[in-house]
């Protein structure tokens, strides 16, 4: 017996599993900075400064802000602030606040990113089988709202519910944000979920503490596959190969 005749719902990482991101960081706060005639950032710098921003927000306000009911945009202004006085741009603040206009717009929106071909006719195949689709991302409300309905992947055609981090409070690697998505599934049985993402730490390690059978992605050929195999973690390299997988007899997940 298949996988899909034992399973009632999959759940889904998002990024890296359905899209990815388009271009360098640097591109899209160049533009932002050109727009009101300033240079561009150095886009080495500019990297490496939101990153150090980015880790610092996480840790002192989880979850885009969920715990301090801080707003996205507040979040966002703050880490974007960080990230260039990091860099070496300090800003004015009324210069500051038209570049970082332009940064979250543009976020806010499909630009950015890019679909895999894949992607939703893989969604619209599962949900076509009688399953439910689940998508669990350390993501904001925007990826809900927003940015995946334009790229379309929408809510009632490709899947079914959503549990994003900045909406619940939890983020992935905890546990209880899969326990999340086993109670919007329909308080589906674990043995009966099967997730699917990129991140051996993030996705198939607490997803299968939960109980839910896991499968692991690999679109960019990453150096920690040899590894995962060597941990008994099924991967396989695009989701055409994970319904294949899904189809298939004897599997071990």
């Amino acid at each position: 017996m298949n996988l899909l005749s034992k399973v009632r719902c999959i759940t889904v990482d998002v990024t890296g599993t359905l899209i990815a991101y388009k271009g360098e960081l640097g591109d899209y706060y160049c533009m932002a900075a050109k727009s009101v005639g300033l240079p561009c950032p150095d886009y080495k710098r500019v990297h490496e400064g939101f990153k150090l921003a980015y880790s610092d927000m996480a840790k002192k306000y989880p979850c885009f802000g969920h715990a301090a009911k801080m707003p996205n945009i507040v979040w966002w202004k703050t880490c974007v602030r960080d990230s260039f006085v990091r860099a070496g741009y300090d800003y004015d603040e009324e210069t500051f606040e038209k570049v970082f206009r332009r940064i979250y717009a543009t976020f806010g929106s499909s630009a950015p990113y890019t679909i895999f071909p894949d992607s939703q006719p893989f969604l619209r195949w599962v949900r076509e089988n009688g399953l439910k689709v689940g998508i669990v991302s350390n993501a904001e409300y925007r990826y809900q709202d927003v940015i995946l309905p334009a790229l379309g992947l929408n809510q009632g055609s490709e899947w079914d519910f959503g549990v994003f981090s900045g909406l619940e409070g939890i983020e992935k690697p905890d546990p209880r944000i899969y326990k999340i998505a086993l109670e919007k599934a329909g308080n589906v049985a674990p043995e009966e979920v099967l997730h699917i993402g990129d991140s051996m730490r993030k996705d198939y390690s607490p997803a299968k503490s939960v109980g839910m059978h896991a499968l692991l992605l690999d679109r960019f050929k990453t150096p920690d596959v040899d590894n995962w195999r060597k941990s008994g973690a099924p991967v396989v390299p695009d989701l055409v190969a994970a319904q294949e997988w899904l189809t298939s007899e004897n599997l071990t997940c």
